[in-house]
């Protein structure tokens, strides 16, 4: 249980490292949490620094998920090894989900970090990239029909399980209780457009919602 516990920690450290503050502390210290919405993540960079900042940010949120599901995990650490009394599966999607929970509760930065879900998009990377153009496709699709970006998230998320569930004869149990917490987590983390959408308040990407009034 030794490996599972180190990588899952190493995981968690990992997902703290917040690219929005990281990126922000480069250009002069800029704390987006005091702007905009106040959230860490890259669509908050992206309403109030720009394109250059969101994409950075953006590199690094999906970079730690990808590197903490699909290298840290099945790496071979030295003086830790390979238990092989844990099962594959279950160790993956135990980084994967630790290192989204870094993200969101980063230790480095008073617990106070993003949402979630870039991180969450480097971890489908390192877990299961094939399952990357169907899920973005349900994003953009509810995003285009809505204009919420955090509802296409949470849509996004959900599709996951559902499409191991329709392509898989025998869908990994561990992938499929991921997603599955995933999308309960991802609704938690979103709270608040779900909020805002319910009183009509929630802000719309307007260059991507085509149903939007002309």
């Amino acid at each position: 249980m030794l490996e599972l516990g180190v990588k899952t920690l190493l995981a968690y450290l990992l997902g703290s490292l917040i690219g929005s503050l990281l990126v922000g502390q480069l250009r002069g210290g800029v704390d987006i949490r005091k702007l905009g919405s106040g959230n860490a993540g890259g669509t908050n960079a992206l309403r109030t620094q720009g394109w250059s900042f969101a994409l950075w940010v953006m590199v690094i949120d999906i970079g730690k998920g990808w590197l903490a599901a699909g290298l840290l995990a099945p790496m071979n650490l030295p003086g830790i090894g390979i238990d092989p009394q844990v099962e594959r599966d279950w160790l993956a999607v135990a980084c994967a989900a630790a290192v989204v929970l870094g993200h969101v509760y980063p230790v480095w930065y008073g617990f106070r970090g993003g949402k979630g879900a870039a991180t969450l998009i480097g971890v489908l990377v390192g877990l299961k990239p094939v399952a990357i153009l169907p899920v973005f496709a349900v994003w953009l699709v509810a995003v285009m029909l809505t204009g919420f970006v955090g509802l296409g998230t949470m849509l996004a998320v959900a599709s996951f399980p559902v499409y191991l569930v329709l392509t898989e004869a025998q869908p990994s149990m561990a992938m499929l209780v991921f997603g599955c917490a995933m999308t309960l987590f991802v609704c938690y983390t979103h709270r608040g457009n779900i909020e805002r959408m319910r009183a009509g308040t929630e802000s719309r990407a307007k260059r991507l919602w085509l149903l939007r009034p002309r």
